[in-house]
């Protein structure tokens, strides 16, 4: 099969992240033969690695969705410094993309960039808006009780806040009602302590 061909038929899947069985079982050939295939596409750019057995069509992947892609069938969303720069609430860009999930915490170097992925309780996998297929990111409220709930992590990469600034359509009754709903006692009243002084001090009680 010629290179282009496989290429347009890849295609042809209308996701721009696919397994190694999806395009074994779109070319119609057996799953070693379609990763030699896509190994040969990846070596001219045409399609990215992202990890073992999973693949993207690099020109068409927005960097959100990397993490799904990654942590597929177990979901994740954009969050934590991601979305507080998504949404305005800092300034500074994130050098990887950042998101909570249900699969191990983890960072993964992918050549489209990285992606630091944070895991929470099932419980606590809410917050997050989608449009049409798109990825999933969480909205300002979660972003930042996200970030607060990891803050007792080992990482300690969520100790301190950047400089924070808070848009007039952030709500802080929404914050509350979200953090209210982590389980544990003790992490709760972390929470909710950290968001009380951060809205306070915005003027946001």
């Amino acid at each position: 099969m010629k290179l282009t061909d496989a290429h347009a038929r890849l295609r042809e899947l209308g996701a721009p992240t696919f397994t190694t069985n999806d395009a074994a079982a779109l070319l119609r050939i057996e799953g070693s033969h379609a990763t030699k295939v896509l190994c040969r596409l990846a070596e001219t750019g045409h399609v990215v690695r992202l990890a073992r057995g999973r693949w993207a069509l690099g020109d068409e992947l927005d960097r959100f969705a990397l993490p799904e892609a990654l942590t597929a069938p177990t979901p994740s969303y954009v969050s934590l410094f991601s979305a507080l720069h998504h949404h305005g609430l800092i300034e500074q860009i994130p050098a990887a993309v950042y998101a909570v999930t249900l699969a191990p915490s983890r960072d993964v170097r992918t050549p489209l960039g990285t992606v630091s992925l944070h895991r929470v309780a099932p419980s606590f996998f809410f917050g997050f808006e989608q449009r049409g297929t798109g990825p999933k990111v969480a909205v300002a409220e979660k972003g930042l009780v996200d970030f607060l709930y990891l803050g007792p992590a080992r990482s300690r990469r969520f100790r301190a806040l950047p400089e924070l600034e808070l848009p007039r359509s952030f709500s802080g009754r929404r914050a509350r009602e979200m953090a209210r709903r982590i389980e544990s006692r003790s992490r709760r009243s972390y929470v909710l302590s950290k968001l009380d002084r951060i809205l306070e001090n915005a003027g946001k009680r």
